[in-house]
């Protein structure tokens, strides 16, 4: 009997059907042997290149890299506002405190772990309350995303610390005007508006935002709103969601000669909207490491506090999400592959998969997509994660993704055909009459 469709899932997964012929062990390995989507720079691109470039400005080395020996560090990375002093007129000191017409918040922040060639990424919501919620104190003063105006980087580093339970070797504190020179030197971002459309007017900010529903190629100003907008994806957690995928796609581009052209851009911010407090030498100790890098995102679980919109951090869950995975011996996760490559190469995931022990592989194949293929899923960390590996591409876990418990997402966009290339001889060919 076919599985109804999920009510929010159904949009993305239409007429699943399943391919049930496997691959011969010749060409899984062909597969495995032809897995080049490694990202060489993961989320903290946008900020983490320019904390360890030595280009512009100068750092208080915090964390050191040690010759010889692989990266390990925790960096704090935030999305700033830009200030304004008068109407639709920044302040030509960002960095002054006095005379604004609104301070600005980190609505975007990411604790990422550096540990070799693994990379993990926790996204942290705005609202997220910091330490025990005390009734007797500002409800506003005591969200994660007011701690850097109240107190700077230093405070800021210290509220993620007690959020987290982790400590955080040094900030990267980013100005949305850098984010958007670095993705227009990236060549733009590809995104997908679901239904109904995306609206966000702000005549006092100078915000203009209309995008229909269907695919977009936006420039920097567009790509920097889309990330901070939340109406069109229900919420700061539907909006953390979209971040991780367009972040992904914009550091996987740094692979291509646009990418490397767009280094001087990327490592000139320090000082030109980049705060930090980081040692220039860290990327000479990553630098071996690029080539095989693991992208792992995660989203910091929370439940609301009543009365408030504050939320508290759900430790038990955080263990769940955070951290590196139990190990996976058997396949045993309903698997749903979007294929969006334009190229049907689907099917032949499928066959592999099913070859390697996945028993429960459903597909569905949407239009042609150039966002990055991902593996995602909501609450199955681990068989997430297992996948991820087994493919070579980024885990991205949470709360919004369009899978239902028990279920793992696979999106291939169009760079699958390039970095899973082993996928066309296994997916079936249209017979010649």
């Amino acid at each position: 009997m076919q599985r109804p469709p999920h009510p929010d899932i159904d949009h993305r997964f239409p007429d699943p059907r399943r391919v049930t012929q496997p691959p011969s062990p010749r060409q899984l390995a062909g597969l495995r042997a032809l897995q080049v989507f490694g990202l060489s720079v993961a989320t903290l691109t946008l900020g983490g290149l320019a904390v360890v470039s030595t280009a512009g400005g100068q750092t208080t080395s915090v964390i050191r890299a040690v010759q010889g020996q692989a990266p390990q560090y925790t960096v704090l990375i935030a999305g700033r506002d830009i200030i304004y002093c008068y109407y639709h007129q920044p302040c030509k000191d960002q960095g002054q405190r006095e005379g604004l017409i609104q301070p600005p918040n980190t609505d975007t922040l990411m604790l990422v772990k550096v540990d070799g060639a693994s990379v993990q990424v926790l996204n942290i919501p705005r609202d997220t309350n910091v330490g025990e919620f005390n009734p007797r104190l500002g409800i506003a003063a005591q969200k994660v995303n007011s701690q850097y105006w109240d107190g700077g980087p230093q405070a800021l580093m210290r509220a993620v610390e007690t959020i987290t339970g982790e400590h955080v070797d040094s900030y990267v504190v980013v100005r949305t005007d850098y984010v958007e020179r670095v993705i227009d030197a990236l060549g733009g971002l590809d995104v997908t508006v679901p239904e109904p459309g995306i609206e966000w007017v702000d005549n006092a900010a100078g915000v203009n935002l209309k995008l229909a529903p269907g695919d977009h190629h936006l420039d920097g100003r567009q790509g920097v709103l889309f990330l901070r907008v939340r109406k069109g994806f229900g919420d700061d957690y539907g909006r953390i969601d979209h971040q991780k995928q367009a972040l992904t796609q914009l550091a996987g581009k740094l692979r291509t000669p646009q990418g490397l052209a767009a280094l001087p851009t990327i490592l000139g911010g320090i000082g030109n909207g980049v705060e930090t407090n980081a040692d220039p030498d860290l990327l000479l100790a990553l630098r071996p490491y690029l080539a095989r890098l693991k992208l792992a995102f995660s989203t910091l679980p929370t439940d609301p506090i009543p009365g408030t919109f504050n939320l508290a951090v759900n430790r038990e869950r955080l263990a769940a999400v955070w951290g590196k995975p139990a190990a996976i011996s058997v396949p045993d996760v309903r698997v749903r592959i979007v294929d969006a490559s334009g190229d049907g190469l689907g099917a032949g995931l499928v066959r592999a998969l099913q070859a390697m022990g996945y028993r429960d592989v459903e597909l569905s194949a949407v239009a042609a997509s150039r966002e990055a293929s991902q593996v995602f899923t909501q609450q199955e960390v681990a068989q997430a994660g297992a996948l991820a590996d087994a493919l070579n591409l980024p885990r991205l876990q949470g709360e919004r993704f369009p899978v239902a418990a028990g279920e793992v997402g696979i999106l291939l966009g169009t760079d699958a055909g390039t970095h899973l290339a082993a996928l066309n001889d296994l997916s079936p060919t249209p017979e010649t009459p």
